[in-house]
């Protein structure tokens, strides 16, 4: 953390920032207030480098604003990120499951850019990871699961990335606490992580989430809805949804997130 905020005060120098408070949503870095030389208000984010965030600065660049907060200033070496800063601030998911759905529905086009610019990682690229680390995961956690669910999902992410449709930016963690309210737009995407992938994989997160209701009616519901809105093969959305569960099932003890299982089993009785 010493690392952080010294870079943070280096970068305050450099873009002539007055540094604020810390805000929410640091967990894998450092998310400070900001004010610019101008009075602006502003956002510092430097992040620990990860592999899922390391195209997050491109995606934000591509999308420029666009149903997205906006990148105001970029220091790669660092991680760091200058962005605006949205106020009120608060999550689409305590707007209440309806409205968040509808929000996220109407979001999700305005992503799908084709050919961006910038050196994404792409959807075969992450499955293939997924399909190697997901026996070990599972033979490591020690915990007892229908093995099943898991077979289902080596099979999906072994036939899913080869007969790929049009390749799109999509963001694998679109949610209702990763969209918030602002000035500019009434909401606006936060903290994507980015990949080059098919419109089917991007309906996934939102099915999987489960502050927008969490039961069998609803996570179909959202499916059928997302699936009929942006004409997409309900097929595949399904199918990348029980991948990106099961890779994504885990939490950091090792044990499945609760209805995560669940959530898997409904989809493939549907």
């Amino acid at each position: 953390m010493s690392d952080l905020l010294a870079s943070s005060a280096e970068l305050a120098a450099h873009w002539n920032l007055t540094l604020g408070p810390r805000l929410p949503g640091g967990s894998a870095g450092e998310v400070r207030a900001v004010t610019r030389a101008d009075g602006t208000p502003a956002v510092l984010k430097i992040s620990k480098p990860h592999r899922e965030a390391r195209c997050e600065v491109d995606a934000l660049a591509a999308w420029i604003g666009n149903g997205a907060i906006r990148l105001l200033e970029r220091d790669d070496d660092r991680w760091a990120m200058l962005l605006e800063r949205c106020h009120p601030g608060t999550p689409l998911a305590a707007a209440g499951a309806d409205l968040a759905l509808d929000v996220l529905a109407d979001l999700l086009p305005r992503l799908w850019i084709p050919d961006p610019a910038g050196p994404f990682d792409t959807l075969a690229e992450e499955s293939r990871l997924w399909l190697d680390e997901l026996p070990a995961e599972w033979e490591e956690s020690g915990r007892a699961y229908d093995r099943r669910l898991l077979d289902v999902a080596l099979e999906l992410l072994a036939w899913l990335p080869g007969t790929q449709g049009e390749q799109v930016l999509v963001n694998q963690d679109l949610h209702g606490d990763n969209v918030i309210a602002a000035e500019r737009e009434p909401w606006l995407l936060i903290d994507p992580k980015p990949l080059l992938g098919e419109r089917e994989f991007a309906v996934a997160p939102i099915v999987r989430s489960g502050e927008l209701g969490f039961s069998r009616t609803q996570v179909l519901g959202r499916l059928d809805r997302l699936c009929g809105d942006h004409g997409l093969d309900r097929d595949r959305a399904k199918g990348w949804t029980i991948a990106q569960t099961m890779a994504w099932v885990m939490d950091e003890d090792g044990d499945p997130y609760p209805g995560s299982l669940e959530l898997v089993e409904w989809l493939l009785a549907d």
